[in-house]
């Protein structure tokens, strides 16, 4: 504790610590501690990582620090809601300040040379596995079908190039969300797509274009946000594991995303991962493609079935249409045909996924260059059981869907723990965390089951 020497009165006096000090004794308290228990050979994996992220966490971060969300281990919030309260008149009218030689630029994704320049930067840059085996590849389609949801406003579409020069270095986008929030509707930007050149990581241009996403967003008098990361930083509010489901285990152990057991014969794997033919489903009316006129009703149902969760997005038909109406490559909304209650047809459940596909950066003894991979979306279900459906969209994205999908994935939130033991989903090596942005929660951390925002 700091000690001062009161020279009036010849005695020593000890100060009061700053919120800031007791932070900082905190961290280092608990990072000693911590560091102190990894020691423990009995610790499981689960709860090793999880003891490695506290740290991270615990850890100073020079730039979040800095900003307006929640610190681990300090105080809890009192209630849910904004942790800074502003004014759109406060708001700095000129754009964050870039390292000499690089100048902001829109992105207008109407324009196809606008969106390829995205495409190709986050193609060349963006998520890549651990390993450096896989990256995402999104299509211009997908980019397109994201980025320009529903009143998108093309200011947040950020870009950052060299003075003079047309290449895309940097990249940040936001789009308008209403986020129900423990029964709170909270008017928030999804902020997604952050990539920075490879060359240019030095630079820090990340955290600037954070804070001219959030200056931009702050002046339409937004003030919190919504986004995921595969990395661990302050403070996530879940977190996900991904489960991964083989259509495809051949390619899958060729290419190095799955790993065959070392005494099992490819024959025998294969019969293991056979998916239940439409003979073996328990279905309860005809699923088909949805169409327009299934608008509204698949609207109501995801309207029921999202108040379960406590946290989701709050989607109008306008939204629904744009967000799950099928898109050749991009998304597919499976809905079922049959009877409600009252004997009358209707659309009782729906199911849907979105196309993500992996470029294979390192290829070893195959040709392959691509894994066409499948992402559980969003559904809804009165009639028949998630297990059921699911069930269905597998055989889908594998047999009937115009990309043969090689791999299914999903997440560990909403009701997806249903069905990843009984239909062979494997978890997976990744977890994708959740963050909120100026929104604080009282209890902290929400159980990824009660958790139905999907950021794709």
């Amino acid at each position: 504790m700091p000690i001062s020497q009161n020279t009036q009165w010849g005695e020593m006096t000890q100060k009061e610590p700053t919120k800031e000090e007791e932070l900082e004794m905190k961290r280092i308290r608990f990072c000693m501690q911590a560091g102190e228990r990894l020691k423990d050979p009995r610790l499981n994996p689960m709860e090793r990582k999880q003891l490695t992220n506290q740290i991270k966490l615990a850890r100073k971060h020079k730039f979040w620090d800095t900003q307006p969300v929640k610190k681990f281990l300090s105080d809890r919030v009192q209630k849910d809601g904004p942790i800074q309260h502003g004014k759109v008149e406060d708001v700095a009218k000129v754009p964050a300040e870039l390292p000499a030689g690089f100048e902001w630029v829109t992105i207008d994704m109407d324009k196809e040379e606008d969106a390829n320049q995205v495409f190709q930067l986050l193609r060349n840059h963006y998520v890549e596995d651990s390993e450096g085996i896989f990256r995402f590849d999104y299509p211009v389609d997908f980019l397109k079908w994201t980025l320009c949801v529903p009143g998108f406003n093309k200011d947040w579409h950020i870009g950052v190039k060299a003075a003079g020069k047309d290449s895309l270095l940097g990249f940040i986008s936001g789009t308008p969300q209403k986020v129900v929030v423990n029964s709170e509707t909270v008017k928030m930007a999804e902020i997604n797509f952050l990539c920075v050149h490879k060359k240019l990581r030095s630079k820090k241009l990340a955290p600037i274009l954070i804070k001219e996403v959030t200056r931009r967003v702050n002046l339409t008098n937004v003030w919190s946000a919504i986004y995921t990361s595969g990395d661990m930083i302050p403070s996530p509010f879940t977190f996900a594991p991904y489960f991964h489901r083989s259509l495809n285990p051949k390619k899958n152990v060729e290419t190095g995303f799955s790993a065959i057991p070392s005494n099992e014969p490819m024959a025998r794997y294969n019969k293991r991962l056979k998916l239940h033919g439409l003979q073996d489903m328990n279905l309860v009316g005809n699923p088909r493609l949805m169409e327009s006129k299934d608008i509204p009703a698949v609207c109501q149902l995801y309207k029921n079935h999202m108040s379960k969760y406590n946290a989701h997005f709050k989607l109008n038909q306008n939204e629904i249409a744009h967000h799950l109406m099928p898109r050749p490559g991009v998304v597919y909304t499976l809905v079922f045909e049959g009877e409600d209650d009252q004997g009358k047809k209707a659309i009782t459940d729906f199911i849907s996924f979105y196309s993500l596909p992996s470029q294979i950066l390192k290829r070893q003894n195959h040709d392959h260059t691509q894994m066409n991979i499948a992402y559980l979306y969003y559904y809804a279900f009165t009639k028949n059981s998630l297990t059921e459906m699911m069930k269905y969209v597998l055989h889908f994205a594998k047999e009937e869907a115009d990309v043969k999908y090689d791999v299914f994935n999903c997440l560990s939130i909403m009701d997806n723990h249903e069905f990843v033991r009984d239909l062979k989903f494997g978890v997976g090596d990744g977890t994708l965390n959740y963050y909120m942005f100026n929104y604080g929660l009282k209890d902290d951390y929400l159980r990824p089951n009660m958790v139905a925002t999907v950021l794709v």
